[in-house]
């Protein structure tokens, strides 16, 4: 199969292996909108196999995530068989056998000259207690792994999470804090680019372009988190041979039911603030 070359704007390159959990979290940012999204996975071999066409840059990792990565059978052995040249980061709950993971992966391999850790770690108080994650961090942080927890300032988790921040750092874990995306008490949380575009009260036709490449867990490729997590129809699939990435403005018919993530104004892998995941243009700002 021929190469994928990630164009130089782009800030993300995310692999779903799966978006199953193990956890169950009220306000998990997958269920935002409509559940749509697909249920098939990729086999470790396959995964390796369209992984290993993108031709990246060292600042630009894959990042294995869900879901929950680790709930993927094959999950050790696609670590273990990315080509070198790509660099890899995970987002884990880290429910897993820490033990088993450290016997099988390199902490070498998980490993990059970044501002941030390579393996970060939710912390979610509603369905985690905090003294079993910091055993588990410790472990994997003193065998030399790149290690941070990241807890969402959820409204009605703050005080536990902001808690949770100064118990890690007196243990000298980086702990950092996520903006809460989404709705609470019938309010919209976070910080966004463009006005209602997640408030889904109303739909538009707008022109949208993106700067990450997301992968579903058959492979597919999608202009977004939102077709990603609604099921929509993608752009390709990373085991197409034929696919490659087309940096293009695409046509979308669903404006105002953004997925936050996508509009969401944040840092970017440089850790510079200001960044939004896709620019969008020719917005009627009459709505219907």
């Amino acid at each position: 199969m021929k190469p994928i070359r990630i164009p130089g704007h782009y800030n993300y390159i995310a692999a779903f292996f799966t978006l199953a959990c193990n956890l169950s979290c009220s306000y998990c940012i997958n269920k935002f909108g409509r559940d749509g999204f697909v249920k098939k996975r990729l086999s470790g071999e396959e995964w390796v196999r369209g992984i290993n066409r993108i031709i990246s840059r060292d600042d630009l990792p894959i990042t294995f995530q869900g879901g929950e990565p680790s709930l993927h059978k094959d999950f050790i052995y696609i670590i273990n068989h990315i080509k070198p040249s790509l660099n890899i980061d995970i987002l884990t709950n880290l429910q897993f056998d820490v033990d088993e993971f450290m016997k099988n992966v390199d902490p070498n391999r998980i490993k990059r000259d970044s501002p941030y850790a390579s393996i970060r770690v939710s912390f979610h108080p509603e369905t985690m207690v905090l003294d079993p994650l910091v055993e588990k961090v410790l472990k994997l942080q003193n065998a030399g792994y790149s290690i941070g927890i990241w807890g969402v300032l959820h409204p009605s988790q703050e005080a536990i999470v902001r808690e949770a921040q100064k118990k890690c750092e007196a243990l000298g874990i980086d702990f950092r804090f996520k903006e809460f995306l989404g709705e609470h008490d019938g309010r919209m949380y976070g910080t966004y680019k463009y006005e209602g575009a997640c408030d889904k009260e109303f739909e538009k036709s707008v022109l949208c372009k993106t700067t990450e490449l997301i992968m579903g867990s058959d492979g597919s490729v999608y202009r977004c988190h939102s077709d990603l997590y609604e099921g929509r129809t993608p752009v390709g699939n990373i085991i197409d041979p034929a696919f490659d990435i087309e940096d293009i403005y695409r046509p979308c018919h669903v404006y105002g039911h953004c997925n936050p993530c996508d509009i969401k104004v944040k840092t970017n892998r440089l850790q510079e603030f200001g960044h939004t995941s896709v620019d969008i243009k020719d917005i009627d700002l009459e709505r219907k």
